[in-house]
């Protein structure tokens, strides 16, 4: 959806803050509406049952959503792909710009700004037409990790689920009759 309505100019921001803000708000409160629809329907809910019914619809539409991204990039559309490379190294390259800029300015010693100015004149050939021409951060191995993250995320939020409606135990003293 997000390539169809805004691919151009800022494609690469406007995607990244879809992956990293809609869809986790979608997944999250489907999960929700699982955990609670089966909180409302049984008297009792484990730890287990609500983790087991938060973690899955959540799951289950990170890794649709990433296989998907990564399909259509990489087989469907691969200019889509090229773009959003080259303009994830041009705002690596500004932000690179800017944090150095932002130092010069703070840096009060000639021996700091040298190194500053050193380190940056090392980086700057990463960036170089040539250098970044080949390079993919779109490949399989990448959206593993991506979705590692998404993961971690998921886990979390389903601890909270599963700690917020499952049923609380009472425990009551069983008393003797002797």
């Amino acid at each position: 959806m997000v390539y169809y309505f805004f691919s151009g100019v800022d494609y690469f921001d406007i995607s990244l803050k879809a992956n990293a803000f809609f869809l986790p708000i979608i997944y999250a409160g489907t999960a929700f509406w699982s955990v609670k629809s089966y909180w409302s329907s049984h008297r009792v809910v484990s730890f287990k049952d609500a983790f087991k019914r938060a973690f899955v619809p959540m799951f289950i539409g990170g890794i649709l959503s990433v296989f998907s991204i990564y399909l259509f990039l990489n087989f469907v559309d691969t200019d889509a792909k090229k773009l959003l490379n080259y303009q994830y190294v041009t705002r690596q390259k500004s932000e690179m710009d800017k944090e150095y800029q932002s130092a010069r300015k703070i840096l009060k010693h000639q021996k700091d700004i040298d190194e500053l100015d050193q380190k940056y004149k090392e980086r700057l050939p990463s960036f170089a037409p040539d250098v970044v021409k080949g390079k993919d951060m779109l490949t399989a191995s990448h959206f593993s990790g991506y979705f590692a993250a998404i993961l971690i995320f998921y886990v979390v939020l389903s601890l909270f689920f599963g700690a917020f409606f499952r049923t609380k135990t009472i425990y009551q003293e069983e008393q003797n009759q002797e």
